[in-house]
């Protein structure tokens, strides 16, 4: 049976249904009830929590966006809808493309603290990655005087504003940091086909059957993926070195940005005093997230600080203090119930990256 006889079976008898119902419902008995995942209340909440919002995000990408010839920006993750130790000052677009095609973003810059694009390939369902392909930050993007750019995406190389893609490249991302998210303006962006007719892909109710098997295994992938992470990071628990920035730049990351992640575990009666030597550089920040990686509710909990947040001792280091409840401290991060979780320190376009010291105390040290 063809491939095509095939889908259109499957769409028929409810098969493509069932499939997809089943691949969700083992994604999250191999990731989330895995023996080395954590099993107390909280963390198996949060897992089938972080399976659903997965899930919605594999059929916003698979399901609902448009087609590369009709691209459009969308934000994939967010205040309900997280991955990957997203960053709290982040703003988040991204919309997929093809690597056979070139484009034209249009946008006005707006007053945020940094913004870049990057080009990208694979995706953590497919290859368990997301290898960048090209890069472009503002600071290399010419401006008109009313602040807005154009700027080309293509795998052949372009004069003025760049971005460079490959055959491969099936995904643009627009990364927005803000210092202030009270002051600051995000940019906007629009982006279209250059090269051919921007024609819209018409419904294909067998494109149906594959969408709903690539959400799941979005899902599925995407959770496995990070749990591994996590896991890892118990090896250095309450300690903050390096992340191999292979790792960090084959799953997405900006290759500008210097990353320290870990795990931490705090008893009630505990906190982890962290100090920072932050380097000349663009921007920092420290954050928590759960085991599954998700940043905590930075709508409501004071759960991330950055250059601009942070208050700063005399000797330009800054103490960060993480524990369960409030020590009367500045810079006091809230673990929001948990216990156990993972953090994240980030350096942006430094060129020395220091190592952030961290030590276990009891509360009542610090008082």
């Amino acid at each position: 049976m063809s491939d095509k006889a095939s889908s259109e079976q499957r769409i028929l008898s409810g098969q493509s249904w069932d499939d997809f119902c089943d691949a969700l419902k083992k994604a999250g008995r191999d990731v989330v009830m895995a023996d080395t995942a954590p099993d107390d209340l909280l963390a198996r909440a949060e897992g089938w929590r972080y399976m659903a919002r997965l899930t919605r995000a594999g059929l916003a990408s698979f399901l609902e966006a448009t087609g590369p010839t009709t691209p459009e920006f969308r934000q994939p993750v967010g205040h309900t809808i997280k991955m990957g130790m997203d960053n709290p000052d982040n703003v988040y677009l991204s919309t997929s493309i093809s690597g056979e095609y070139s484009y034209k973003i249009t946008g006005k810059r707006g007053t945020v603290h940094f913004c870049g694009f990057g080009s990208q390939a694979g995706g953590y369902g497919k290859t368990g990655t997301l290898e960048t392909t090209g890069s472009l930050d503002i600071s290399n993007i010419e401006l008109d005087e009313d602040g807005g750019f154009e700027v080309i995406a293509s795998a052949t190389p372009h004069k003025g504003n760049w971005l460079p893609m490959t055959a491969d490249t099936n995904m643009i991302q627009l990364r927005q940091s803000h210092a202030d998210r009270t002051t600051e303006i995000p940019a906007t962006v629009t982006i279209e086909r250059i090269d051919g007719p921007a024609e819209p892909r018409p419904f294909d109710p067998l494109r149906v059957d594959n969408a709903l098997q690539s959400a799941a295994f979005f899902a599925h992938g995407t959770s496995a993926l990070f749990a591994s992470w996590s896991e890892k990071f118990k090896s250095h628990t309450n300690e903050l070195p390096r992340f191999d920035p292979a790792v960090a730049l084959a799953a997405g990351g900006d290759p500008k940005i210097a990353y320290y992640h870990s795990y931490f575990d705090i008893a009630d009666d505990e906190a982890l005093v962290i100090t920072l030597t932050p380097p000349e550089c663009d921007y920092w920040n420290i954050q928590l997230a759960n085991y599954w990686l998700e940043s905590l509710d930075y709508r409501f909990y004071p759960v991330h600080f950055n250059h601009h947040t942070a208050s700063y001792n005399d000797d330009g280091t800054v103490t960060v203090v993480i524990s369960p409840t409030d020590p009367g401290c500045k810079n006091w991060l809230n673990t929001c119930g948990h216990n156990q979780g993972t953090m994240c320190v980030r350096w942006v376009g430094a060129e020395q990256h220091p190592t952030p010291k961290a030590q276990l105390v009891k509360l009542a040290e610090l008082t």
